[in-house]
């Protein structure tokens, strides 16, 4: 097939990556013209959500949740008009969001969580309850300013449908910036109008807060499983069993391991979990991962792997397959990506495959892995006219047929807003 102009190296990369993997990748389109969007490659469309309007911040079906100056936004037309709206005055502090089957919007900042059930005419703030029932309270910071990031998460997939009804289910990525935080998932079975926890792990030394006394520590004081925080956590109906990954490092010289991988199980009737290590393991692995997703019964998910290793020792990275039974086993995986860098979020929409590449750990500006036949083909885009950027939190299509995802700049700081549609 003809390309008009000669690959670039980074063209030459990822068909070496596809080629490794037993792919083809097609190939790059030098047109950036698009009819329907503000850019365009072979296989998508690609367009900025408009500057001049508020932070799209989730999206689901035709519906959208926004933040602006010091008010949240809701829309009913895919962000073309916002006919609901809300004073809130921390709205640029706002980390998460998830719109639910029934219209409820769950919404959080740093520290606090709230809901609205009436398209926010009215929202309240939620108390997460602890899995004994009790008020799982935020704790007081030393400073102010960095109460920690309790709800944030590179997830773009919150809710789930188990067993007739829908879940809403995420775990917070914390410990990087806004202080010290508690590592947790969390869990809604009521439409987002009651959060509870599902799983807390134990009080990591290594992220409390400065000259923190123990007896203070933020975790469970119980749990010998710690980490940095939570990659990824997703739901395999062909199992009715919940996975989790967490980051980061290989603590072993004091802490311990903080990369593992949970498996769930929830009991609707008790209103209770059962949650079990399925691995655990240093940072120069597969197993440091991200942006888990299940299709027809077996698990995909992207290495964030990043080391430490040794100088003739090879990256464990790529984006890998296998049974959930097989998870222990690296003999039984297919990487069906052999990527060069580490990654660190997927979404799976109908057998399109949608990677931001992370922008701090690559050379790229704002670089996509793209698939549109659940993994048999592959393509790798860099559109730097965005700049440096790093993507998380992928919303499956809408209605129109637009992905969403946050860009961020310098892998924390809220950027712009990118919608992407396939091209069929």
């Amino acid at each position: 097939m003809k390309h008009d102009t000669p690959p670039t190296r980074r063209q030459f990369l990822a068909a070496a990556a596809a080629t490794a993997a037993g792919s083809i990748l097609l190939p790059h389109s030098s047109g950036l013209a698009a009819t329907d969007g503000d850019g365009k490659t072979d296989h998508f469309l690609y367009r900025l959500a408009p500057p001049d309007g508020p932070y799209i911040d989730t999206q689901r079906d035709n519906k959208a949740f926004a933040c602006g100056d010091r008010e949240v936004l809701f829309s009913e037309d895919n962000a073309k008009t916002w006919a609901h709206s809300a004073d809130f005055a921390d709205a640029e502090n706002i980390m998460f969001s998830s719109i639910l089957g029934n219209g409820n919007i769950v919404f959080a900042t740093l520290s606090k969580i709230y809901v609205s059930t009436d398209n926010l005419k009215t929202y309240r703030e939620l108390i997460v309850k602890d899995r004994d029932g009790s008020a799982y309270l935020p704790h007081t910071p030393s400073d102010p300013k960095r109460p920690g990031s309790y709800f944030y998460s590179l997830d773009g997939i919150h809710t789930v449908e188990v067993d007739g009804g829908e879940m809403l289910i995420w775990g917070n990525y914390c410990n990087v910036r806004h202080g010290a935080a508690p590592s947790n998932i969390y869990y809604s079975t009521d439409q987002g109008e009651t959060v509870k926890i599902a799983y807390s792990f134990g009080q990591n030394p290594h992220f409390q807060q400065k000259d923190a006394d123990p007896a203070t520590f933020l975790g469970d004081p119980d749990n010998p499983v710690l980490c940095r925080h939570v990659h990824s956590v997703a739901y395999n109906p062909a199992e009715k069993a919940f996975y989790a990954c967490t980051g980061d490092l290989d603590r072993r010289q004091g802490h311990g391991l903080e990369c593992h991988w949970l498996r769930g199980t929830y009991d609707a009737a008790a209103d209770s979990w059962d949650w079990q290590v399925q691995v655990s393991s240093d940072a120069n692995s597969r197993y440091k991962s991200s942006g888990i997703n299940f299709v027809d019964g077996q698990v995909y998910w992207v290495a964030d792997a990043n080391g430490p290793k040794a100088p003739d020792e090879p990256y464990d990275r790529g984006i890998f397959r296998c049974d959930p039974a097989d998870l222990a086993d690296k003999t039984k995986h297919t990487r069906i990506f052999d990527a060069k860098y580490e990654l660190a979020a997927m979404t799976i929409d109908d057998g399109v495959i949608v990677v931001p590449e992370y922008g701090g750990a690559n050379p790229c500006d704002t670089g996509f892995i793209f698939s549109p036949d659940l993994g048999k083909t592959w393509a790798q885009y860099d559109l730097k006219e965005f700049g440096d950027r790093s993507g998380v939190r992928v919303n499956p299509r809408n209605s129109d047929g637009w992905f969403r995802l946050c860009l961020r700049e310098r892998w924390m700081n809220r950027a712009e807003v990118l919608f992407i549609k396939p091209i069929s």
